[in-house]
């Protein structure tokens, strides 16, 4: 028997998210982005955000976070970006591509995470002349690809750096709705408040079918993007069924509670996996270090996951879905304890 913990991409498509593409799916409506679902994002994401803000649907994360920096950065312009962010590592390019060149200057952090500290360093190896790209932004990942959450009072201080350096602050919120849940804390707390510009909300990995939003805290920052969506191809000519997605994520709270069920069942993981944890599990990701016979055990027992790190380290991602069996997480907390030789 398969056990899928490969990636909460993997995930079916919630319920109530369902029931809100039926309840669009009658008659005709309004195109690109003219529908009484898209013309709400504004209103209902501002009332999450306690902030006033401009909302713009796409259909990937990808395109979020590309779109969203190419706004920000200019061709001769450069992102500090975490070495191992997901705009580094998994997004082929793209936010160079969508910029027409800009460049991701990377910065190393433990955890996953940038520091102020790391950042003036970074800033400091990159002296700006007229010869040089000119740093514009910072992005962070939130969670981060390690699974670990940046506090409120981490991002200020991040966002500090920024505004005494004119730059701009990006967060790629794939599992904003992750973050939020485990620190319990408002939307607000997590982003504007402390001073992030630009979000990338995720809500596919969250629920959803195909459906992230950009939301921005300052209308200045909008810019060109609208023009910039519908040059890559993202302004979709039946918005209506992507709005109407992230207004069920978020009208009644299902973003959070699949994101809190998700966190607990990964919390229960890491109880079990003890000392083979390598990060504090903060979120809906687990990862763990294992001798690869182990890992063979793991695999042999019917279970899915990705290998982490460098090649050869055995590292191993372990992701909890919204959706996943509380069988299954029994089953492979059972496993985990039993390659540490504890009882479940």
């Amino acid at each position: 028997m398969s056990r899928c913990f490969k990636s909460d991409n993997t995930a079916a498509a919630s319920p109530e998210i369902l029931a809100a593409l039926a309840a669009a799916n009658h008659g005709p409506a309004r195109a690109y982005g003219d529908d009484a679902w898209s013309t709400r994002l504004n209103a209902v994401f501002g009332r999450l955000f306690e902030h006033e803000v401009r909302v713009f649907p796409v259909s990937t994360g990808t395109a979020a976070n590309a779109l969203a920096l190419a706004t920000l950065v200019p061709p001769y312009g450069a992102t500090f970006a975490h070495e191992g962010a997901h705009v580094v590592r998994d997004e082929c390019g793209a936010p160079e591509f969508m910029s027409g060149g800009a460049r991701l200057l990377l910065v190393p952090g433990s955890g996953g995470k940038l520091t102020p500290a790391a950042l003036r360093t970074a800033f400091a190896d990159n002296p700006v002349t007229v010869h040089t790209v000119q740093p514009r932004a910072v992005t962070l990942t939130q969670a981060t690809e390690l699974g670990t959450v940046y506090r409120p009072d981490e991002i200020a201080a991040i966002s500090a750096f920024a505004r005494e350096r004119g730059l701009a602050l990006h967060v790629d919120g794939a599992r904003f709705a992750n973050a939020v849940a485990f620190l319990r804390c408002t939307p607000a707390e997590l982003t504007w408040r402390a001073g992030v510009d630009v979000l990338s909300f995720g809500a596919t990995k969250n629920g959803a079918f195909g459906a992230e939003a950009v939301v921005f805290f300052d209308p200045a920052r909008v810019a060109d993007f609208e023009l910039r969506r519908k040059r890559a191809a993202h302004l979709l000519s039946k918005m209506r069924f992507v709005s109407a997605q992230l207004l069920a994520c978020v009208e009644d709270g299902l973003w959070l509670r699949n994101a809190a069920r998700a966190n607990a069942l990964a919390r229960r993981l890491g109880e079990a996996a003890g000392s083979l944890l390598c990060h504090q599990v903060e979120g809906n990701e687990v990862f763990i270090a294992a001798d690869a016979g182990q890992l063979a055990r793991l695999r042999a027992a019917g279970f899915e996951f990705y290998d982490w790190g460098p090649e050869g380290s055995g590292e191993a991602r372990l992701v909890v879905s919204w959706d996943q069996p509380e069988d299954d997480v029994d089953a492979l907390a059972a496993a985990l304890a039993a390659l540490r030789g504890s009882p479940t």
